[in-house]
């Protein structure tokens, strides 16, 4: 046979068998494993960055800090008291603290003030895990705020405003605070505010 008509008849077998050809299964199947294992590393690496941010965001948000270099004792307190101090204020309600503010800013917030720092101070490095709840009871209800450990949600002291009503003399605040130490059992004094004969509005009213 010529050499033109055999590569003739070689480029029309080539046609008439292109796309004939189905490599064996096990090749398709090598491909999609190698296909898999590169799409799994490539999850494992994101997903590892992912955690690696997730730890560093805990790590810079986070109220607690695991080495000395990164808690500041004294900053921590001052934070807590003024949040303290700002759940007082909400407690009485612009109703009774427009009746109230003097007294109440000159006797009772610098004692609370007091009482707390000496609470938080004794608890040395602890203190990274204690905490006030975020909101004054509203009502009739006494809470203040509390001081509780997060690590255990166990309360440390607690800070109460009583109303007391007295025979010929009217309406008192009674604030004052119990701690862990006795069950919360005793009445520790902070400071007394007269209020008048008629019944108060309600917390935070």
């Amino acid at each position: 046979m010529k050499l033109w008509l055999r590569k003739i008849a070689v480029s029309l077998v080539a046609i008439v068998t292109l796309g004939l050809y189905v490599p064996p299964l096990h090749m398709g199947a090598e491909a999609e494993n190698d296909k898999n294992t590169f799409t799994s590393k490539a999850n494992d690496s994101e997903r590892q960055a992912a955690l690696v941010a997730v730890k560093e965001e805990d790590e810079q948000s986070s109220p607690h800090f695991s080495t000395k270099d990164k808690f500041d004792k004294d900053e921590y307190i001052h934070s807590l008291t003024d949040l303290a101090k700002k759940q007082a204020v909400n407690k009485l309600g612009p109703k009774i603290a427009s009746q109230v503010e003097d007294e109440f800013t000159t006797i009772i917030l610098p004692t609370m003030e007091t009482v707390l720092q000496s609470v938080l101070e004794e608890a040395d490095d602890e203190v990274a895990y204690y905490a006030i709840t975020q909101q004054p009871a509203s009502g009739m209800s006494e809470r203040i705020f509390h001081v509780y450990d997060e690590r255990n949600e166990k309360d440390v002291a607690r800070f109460h405003v009583r109303r007391d009503n007295r025979p010929m003399e009217g309406y008192w605040f009674n604030f004052h605070y119990h701690l862990s130490n006795d069950n919360f059992e005793k009445h520790h004094e902070i400071g007394e505010i007269y209020w008048d004969k008629n019944m108060p509005p309600k917390w935070m009213a």
